[in-house]
């Protein structure tokens, strides 16, 4: 398993070396979060790949939007509009590729 990261005491950021970064809303189901997460690390490769092509930086912007960590904040969500955001259809970067 990971290695357990710090957390403030009302659990919305993770702080490592020091800087305070949003959490992931922990309500999202575990076969999501994966999925999810699985996503975001084809984009940031497809970032890399692209050297920072502005369609791969959005893929990666909607991806931490669906997992909460950007946009509006999780705790400030109603339960109905959480589950939305994370169910919300977040593209690959190869099903990026066929659209064009």
């Amino acid at each position: 398993m990971a290695e357990e990261l710090e957390r403030t005491e009302d659990g919305h950021y993770i702080v490592i070396k020091g800087r305070r970064w949003r959490a992931t809303d922990p309500d999202i189901p575990e076969e999501r979060d994966a999925e999810l997460r699985s996503i975001l690390m084809a984009w940031r490769r497809e970032v890399k790949r692209t050297s920072g092509a502005p369609e791969s930086r959005a893929g990666v912007q909607a991806t931490k939007v669906a997992l909460g960590e950007r946009g509006t904040p999780w705790w400030e969500q109603t339960d109905d509009e959480r589950r939305a955001r994370w169910e919300a259809n977040v593209s690959r970067p190869d099903d990026s590729d066929t659209e064009n």
